[in-house]
């Protein structure tokens, strides 16, 4: 009888104590108050879908700490490359199902014609003040990361005295026969990062066209992610590649020592994953939390210590933040890719198949 009396009484205390928790309590420092309605909702939705091109590996931290924030909210992430994120989204609408309710992706162009076409849900981040004005479009779309465009090569195999500094002094070594069928980058056909890169160098770099007719000359191998890519130069297969994402590669230099890289000292493309959130959201408080943790303090540097993809708050510390990899390539040469519609520039039926084209005549031809 004493046993269950004290069971009883265990219990109807715990009971007060979770109950006695105000709820607002939960809402983070500096948040307004009312946003407790947006975590109470959260809570009744109970789940969270997102489509993203980021690793699953490099998302996961963000995720295990999202739910220790806000428990009892379930995240589906769904891992494909960018042009997937892409099609899949826009044929699910189409077909009037269900899709995502935040949507992840390094494909900024492709993200942002999503935006600019209607997809995309208007809502003010609390924290957007916090991060750079090219990062933010119209309360709508918001870059996360600062990712540089790197060039990557095999240490084993190409002497230090070759290894590239700039655009330009890449494209005059892989002419070189050593580099024949060994240069490899992005399928800019298929990956929508690797498109999206190709474009913006075509705009920032005025000897594009003599880049191309180098890859032509080399006889480069394309593919469609960045770990095939690296997994090829590390291995010897290839010996350099050409606008590598450089958050995935500078990791893997870490813990492979065949593995350089590069940031180029005459100009480094800086990519940023842009989130938003679906218009039509199922789930939609979930996503806002989401979106608003991602561009927390508290969010940017679990990004820029467990998952590694260059924090984009100025605020932060950590193993990868913008602040030091600004120190390391200079401001100057810095060229953050806009989160704004002028990078649709290339996505035109008309001008997309007039770049592919020019593409597969000069880089592509055999």
């Amino acid at each position: 009888m004493m046993l269950k009396t004290t069971l009883a009484a265990a219990c109807a205390t715990l009971f007060a104590t979770l109950c006695a928790t105000p709820a607002s309590a939960q809402v983070p420092a500096g948040y307004p108050a009312d946003y407790q309605k947006i975590i109470d909702g959260a809570k009744k939705e109970g789940k969270l879908v997102i489509y993203g091109a980021t690793d699953s590996k490099a998302t996961q931290p963000l995720i295990k700490d999202f739910n220790a924030l806000y428990p009892g909210i379930t995240v589906e992430y769904n891992d494909m490359n960018s042009t997937e994120v892409y099609n899949r989204f826009i044929s699910e609408v189409a077909a009037g199902g269900n899709t995502a309710d935040a949507m992840w992706s390094s494909a900024m162009d492709l993200q942002m014609r999503l935006a600019s076409d209607g997809y995309a849900l208007k809502y003010k981040s609390v924290e957007a003040a916090k991060i750079p004005g090219w990062a933010v479009w119209d309360d709508q779309a918001y870059g996360t990361t600062f990712e540089p465009a790197a060039i990557v090569y095999n240490k084993r195999l190409v002497d230090a005295k070759e290894v590239p500094q700039t655009h330009a002094e890449f494209a005059k070594l892989i002419t070189q026969p050593k580099f024949k069928d060994k240069v490899t980058t992005y399928d800019i056909e298929k990956s929508g990062v690797g498109f999206m890169f190709m474009t913006q160098d075509a705009r920032e770099n005025p000897k594009f066209l003599e880049l191309e007719n180098a890859f032509g000359e080399a006889k480069v191998r394309v593919q469609s992610s960045t770990g095939t890519m690296m997994e090829r130069i590390s291995s010897g297969e290839n010996l350099i590649g050409y606008n590598v994402l450089g958050s995935y590669a500078l990791v893997r230099a870490k813990a492979d020592p065949s593995i350089g890289v590069v940031l180029p000292k005459d100009y480094t493309l800086i990519l940023s994953r842009v989130l938003f959130i679906n218009k039509a959201a199922k789930n939609v408080n979930a996503a806002k939390l989401w979106l608003d943790y991602m561009l927390s303090h508290r969010g940017q540097v679990i990004i820029a210590n467990d998952s590694k993809l260059f924090a984009i708050r100025a605020d932060v510390t950590g193993e990868t933040t913008s602040a030091d990899l600004i120190k390391m390539i200079g401001k100057d040469n810095v060229k953050p890719v806009p989160v704004h519609p002028i990078v649709l520039q290339f996505l035109g039926p008309a001008k997309r198949m007039a770049f592919l084209k020019q593409w597969k005549e000069t880089a592509g031809k055999k």
